[in-house]
């Protein structure tokens, strides 16, 4: 049996069969084969070693879109550390949450980028003045990778809904189970060209770089600006290969971008995040006629994407589903799936349950798995309570509805309060616990109404003494990325409330839509 690639080996094995030959990146005006990129992260490598005073366990990024973030990502990697992503466009408060929750050593921080002065760990900031050196220059001698299959290969935080980031670590047997199927299946190699449209604290980046690295494939990122204008960034940089959320589809038909045969140069498109709509997917394939359609899922414990449906190349074979939605189709090799219903009993129609070579081993902070997996005996499942360890024979309760309709699933939505806002996982419960911690607030709900640009637009209830709403919004960007912030704040004298004793969130929700409505 082959021993398991980490996630640095399968850039390193392009790098020694492609060298000079090949661009491994092109960046903020920057083109690097795969010599010159491995060059410039052994130089970031070098630097990480002596701030530190030796090999780190686990390295933050601060970066994105530049040398900077690409070369520090497999810096870190190639010292064989845990690579925790930060998100530049997030504040301040929510990176060092995650630099505290995930112990961080370090941080390698692109200096052009702000915020990185007041993280609670070092950093090591490098930015345009680096460059030369960064590309040129001696390459330091460094210790043999030392991870094993076993260790992490990144950790990534999500929305948690005890008010504090949840950290999802994957590991490098994780990944290559992964990149095993997906390389070969999306025909992947040195004549592909490579989109990165997803920040790297979103998984889908995980992808983006190693799928392309990992065959000889170069990988073209586009500036923000690019990912909204896809016709044109496809066209210019001549890629083969599009991933992107499927909002990025949307907005480009809502802006008429999407002429049957604009984009003859892509042969893949693949979409995930959120739901892919029919009607979306089908102005993409007319705009790019020569590629296939495919639709991904996967929970990022789950490492990247799970599942797969390929749309069939005539429009008129495609599946009619309830929802107007592409299936997310079948699991990939190896992985195992059952729908549970809320019995916890088999069923075509209810909770998402999946476990495999894929499976996360368990939140960074154990207390996060309780309730989160759960075994079944053939006839019923039990919930893990956390009074035994995790093992590979748990599933991982994923909190989507599916069903099945012909032999694939389909995605229903969320099963509790979590949501998808531009393709970031949202838990509402995270909001409602920054809420009440505010002076003057003794009851917070947060709900999602239609926004009119398609995405979800939250809207906070909050019950109390009441507190001034500006102060609270602004309490909450200091901790919270833009898209989690509520839209508005509303002060009640009492939540509305179901039979049940529960807050009725419909009524809620049915109170806060009538302005709208009138």
């Amino acid at each position: 049996m082959a021993e398991t690639k980490r996630l640095y080996e399968w850039f390193a094995e392009s790098t020694n069969r492609y060298g000079d030959t090949q661009v491994a990146l092109e960046v903020d005006g920057q083109r690097l084969t795969y010599a010159e990129l491995a060059a410039a992260a052994a130089r970031v490598a070098g630097a990480i070693l002596g701030r530190h005073g030796g090999v780190p366990s686990r390295v933050g990024l601060l970066a994105s879109r530049s040398v900077v973030a690409y070369a520090g990502y497999l810096a870190i990697s190639r010292l064989g550390a845990t690579v925790v992503p930060l998100n530049p466009a997030f504040p301040v408060g929510r990176n060092s949450d995650v630099a505290r929750e995930a112990s961080l050593d370090l941080v390698v921080a692109d200096s052009a980028l702000p915020g990185s002065a007041e993280l609670p760990v070092a950093v090591l900031r490098l930015g345009d003045e680096d460059l030369p050196a960064l590309l040129s220059g001696p390459v330091p001698q460094l210790p043999e990778l030392g991870s094993a299959a076993e260790d992490l290969a990144y950790i990534l935080f999500t929305s948690g809904s005890t008010g504090r980031p949840k950290g999802v670590p994957v590991t490098h047997a994780n990944v290559a189970a992964y990149l095993d199927h997906v390389i070969p299946r999306y025909q992947l190699g040195p004549d592909a060209r490579v989109s990165q449209t997803f920040d790297l604290t979103f998984d889908p980046s995980v992808y983006d770089m190693f799928a392309a690295w990992g065959s000889g494939a170069a990988l073209v990122v586009p500036t923000r600006n690019d990912v909204l204008s896809p016709v044109r960034f496809v066209n210019r940089n001549r890629i083969t290969h599009w991933n992107s959320v499927p909002s990025v589809a949307a907005i480009a038909l809502r802006l008429r971008a999407l002429k049957p045969g604009a984009m003859p140069s892509l042969r893949w498109s693949l979409f995930c995040g959120e739901a892919l709509k029919l009607a979306h997917a089908e102005a993409w394939q007319a705009a790019a006629p020569n590629s296939t359609v495919e639709n991904i899922y996967g929970p990022t414990e789950m490492t990247v994407t799970w599942t797969e449906f390929r749309l069939p190349g005539s429009v008129d074979r495609w599946p009619r589903t309830d929802n107007g939605t592409v299936p997310i189709g079948t699991p990939y090799p190896g992985q195992e799936h059952m729908i549970l219903d809320e019995d916890g009993r088999p069923a075509d129609d209810g909770e998402l349950c999946v476990r495999g070579t894929q499976r996360f081993p368990g939140y960074l902070d154990p207390a996060d798995n309780v309730g989160r997996f759960c075994t079944f005996d053939g006839r019923q499942s039990a919930v893990h309570d956390g009074s035994e360890p995790l093992t590979v024979e748990h599933w991982y309760r994923t909190g989507d509805r599916v069903k099945l309709l012909d032999g694939v699933l389909v995605h229903l939505g969320r099963l509790d309060h979590q949501l998808k806002i531009r393709g970031y996982r949202v838990e509402l419960g995270e909001i409602e616990s920054l809420l009440l911690r505010r002076p003057g607030v003794t009851d917070a709900v947060v709900v999602a109404l239609p926004g009119r640009k398609g995405d979800p637009l939250l809207h906070a209830v909050c019950t109390g003494a009441g507190a001034n709403r500006e102060e609270l919004l602004d309490a909450l960007r200091r901790k919270l990325p833009a898209y989690m912030v509520p839209a508005t704040v509303t002060f009640t004298g009492a939540l509305p409330l179901n039979a049940n004793g529960k807050v009725d969130r419909a009524a809620l929700i049915a109170s806060l839509s009538e302005p709208q409505a009138a």
